[in-house]
């Protein structure tokens, strides 16, 4: 025993923590405890004091400051995982990440050792392709083409709406999309008022993605020109920018991007109120490439902006929209001698343009390649304006006239005369415009016109008067005349000789046509009718509708009957046996019924054709139309049955329940 006592250890012995703890706990009955001779693994130290064991503290990253850490940070390979590694840690460590510009980081690539000192022996190790870059002095532009690719193609799109708009998502963005292809299109919409974002979010995507291209900032308070100082500063290949209703952006942050981004292609700027005539001058001066520009409700905004915009980039400029601006004659003027370049060109609520701004924008021999013109509610637009313009605009094909008060028939016939290659022609709440205007634009229309619109014209009134032999716009394939409550059928007889060709026809809203107009309409049509919009014509009955199934059966792919009370089951039966090619046919709010569905499905032409099939409130349909409606959901898409009073929710479940690739509206 006293051998035992005088032992002083050796290497076979050593005690591990739960050795010495069973060691301490021995009863009196024992004199002494020898454990297994076995050498313990120890994982961390431990002091011995009495009877306790205390693990000692370990030390963390964390007491450093962000000074040292932004220094750690900047030093992870440029490109690889641990950039994103390391913003998931903490909400710190991220927002110390996104601070970090591009320009700041670590040349190291992922998985790449850093360059070795003189005299190192890891330059062996080094593959041979980087020591020949570094004899001829390669390794720089190596390191700059490596950083290039790293930055990428800027395909990746992100869009923040309402609360998902905060500056922690913006920058894990800016760190995170950096090793995927980075950053080309972004959009926030909706201010969050608890976190939003802020002047902080987009300096971080302003310094971590420089591929971005497209940025869009809707309705955004709490953003100022701080924020997109960072976005000049580090997008640099920035082509689209679009602004809405941000009040604290001024031109400061504009004129800052205009001359860091000469790609931009793409401005609009809407509801801005600090924005002005200087951004204007910034863009035409230092942006060569814009072309599309869209201008709306921004007060500040005046003759002088649009002037010098137009003066410095006319002869690149393509499609301006100017909305609600406070722009004169000047403007327009302007526009008439510089806009050499124009094609699209949209003027809509410009209260302080007269007749002479039309009449000098026409004169002013510029506009020779506009193709489309676009004009709503401005009190300008007189017979002598619009007259004046169509002699400027030779090449217009489409023109648009909405709440032209002023605008009466001679203005509309003088336009298409003048035009030489007019194709559509679009009046909305023009209500000067009469039959007579219908009629002798089709007939001045030298063949050209493909598409006429009218709609909301209050002005036409159907006079039985009679009309001389006119010849016809065999180059007409739409006609469209909606809510046009004057319309009627002595209108029709007249026009069924004016269209031969037509292939689209919308007549929605016309309360005055029966089948006494409309038959011979489509009686007269040659070249077979593709679609037909009869919604609302309360007045049109089977016999119209057997007769267009009968007559353009091969040809008609899409019939709307929404609203058309006297459609009923034999309407159906005719769709049934003539329509081959129907995929979409409303016969809503109609009187079809149980036997209509059922001889719809059993039609050999139809039932695999049709794609899209609405119901809805066809209160004469039942649950024994279900096993129809199935048949025909083998090739159906889109089926609405909404307020179908006579179908259960049972029914409607079955069907949901079978027709499962089918989208179901109930």
């Amino acid at each position: 025993m006293s051998k035992l006592l005088e032992f002083s250890g050796g290497d076979d012995f050593c005690p591990s923590p739960m050795d010495s703890i069973l060691f301490l706990s021995l009863g009196h009955q024992v004199d002494v405890y020898f454990p297994s001779r076995k050498r313990s693994r120890i994982n961390a130290p431990f002091v011995f004091s009495g009877e306790k064991v205390d693990e000692k503290k370990q030390a963390s990253i964390e007491v450093l400051p962000d000074e040292c850490l932004f220094e750690i940070f900047r030093r992870l390979p440029v490109g690889g995982q641990e950039r994103s590694a390391c913003a998931g840690v903490s909400k710190r460590w991220l927002m110390l990440l996104s601070t970090i510009c591009r320009d700041e980081l670590s040349t190291i690539k992922s998985g790449e050792a850093s360059e070795p000192e003189e005299g190192d022996n890891a330059t062996a190790m080094q593959p041979e392709l980087i020591k020949s870059d570094k004899k001829d002095g390669f390794v720089q532009s190596n390191v700059s083409e490596v950083q290039d690719n790293e930055e990428g193609d800027g395909f990746l799109s992100r869009c923040l709406d309402g609360k998902k708009a905060t500056d922690v998502r913006l920058a894990a963005i800016a760190v995170g999309t950096a090793r995927r292809g980075g950053l080309g299109k972004l959009s926030i919409r909706g201010n969050n008022s608890f976190r939003g974002v802020t002047d902080s979010g987009l300096k971080a995507i302003g310094r971590g993605c420089p591929s971005l291209r497209a940025l869009s900032l809707w309705n955004i308070s709490s953003i100022s020109d701080e924020g997109l100082f960072e976005i000049a500063s580090g997008c640099h290949q920035l082509e689209k920018l679009d602004l809405c209703q941000c009040p604290g952006i001024t031109d400061k942050s504009l004129m800052a991007i205009a001359k860091s981004c000469p790609n931009l292609a793409s401005v609009t700027i809407e509801s801005c109120l600090k924005i002005g005539n200087e951004s204007l001058q910034a863009f035409g001066k230092y942006c060569p490439n814009l072309k599309f520009i869209t201008l709306k409700n921004c007060p500040l905004v005046g003759d002088q902006g649009i002037a010098s915009l137009f003066s410095s980039a006319g002869n690149h400029l393509m499609k301006v929209k100017l909305q609600s601006l406070n722009i004169s004659d000047i403007s327009l003027a302007v526009i008439g001698h510089y806009g050499v370049a124009l094609t699209d060109l949209a003027l809509i609520n410009l209260q302080n343009i007269n007749e002479r701004g039309f009449w000098v924008m026409g004169s002013g021999q510029g506009l020779h390649k506009l193709r489309s013109l676009v004009i709503t509610a401005c009190q300008g637009v007189t017979d002598l304006g619009i007259e004046a313009v169509s002699k400027g605009c030779p090449n217009v094909k489409q023109l648009c006239l909405r709440k032209c008060t002023l605008l009466s028939d001679n203005g509309v016939v003088s336009f298409v005369k003048a035009a030489e290659s007019i194709e559509s022609l679009q009046l909305e709440e023009c209500h000067r415009i009469s039959q007579a205007g219908v009629f002798g634009i089709l007939v001045h229309s030298a063949g050209k016109l493909k598409a006429l619109a009218f709609e909301n014209c209050f002005g036409m009134k159907d006079l039985a008067f009679g009309v001389p032999a006119l010849p016809p716009c065999n180059s007409l394939r739409s006609l469209s005349i909606c809510n046009c409550t004057g319309f009627g059928d002595a209108s029709l007889v007249v026009l069924s000789r004016l269209c031969p060709n037509l292939v689209h026809l919308n007549l929605s809203g016309l309360n005055g046509v029966t089948d006494y107009g409309l038959l011979p309409f489509v009686q007269s049509c040659d070249a077979g009718l593709v679609k037909v919009n009869l919604s609302g014509c309360i007045n049109v009955t089977d016999k119209t509708i057997s007769a267009i199934a009968k007559l353009h059966g091969e040809t008609l792919e899409l019939l709307n009957l929404n609203g058309c009370g006297c459609v009923t089951d034999a309407s159906l039966a005719a769709i049934a046996d003539y329509c081959s090619v129907l995929r979409d046919l409303d016969i809503s709010k109609s009187r079809v019924s149980d036997f209509g569905i059922a001889a719809l499905a059993g039609g050999s032409a139809i039932q695999f054709s049709l794609q899209i099939l609405s119901l809805s409130g066809c209160v004469l349909a039942s649950d024994k139309c279900l096993p129809y409606l199935h048949k025909l959901g083998n090739s159906l898409a889109g089926l609405n049955i909404q307020n179908c009073v006579g179908i259960s929710h049972r029914g409607v479940d079955l069907l949901v329940e079978r027709l499962w690739r089918c989208d179901i509206l109930s």
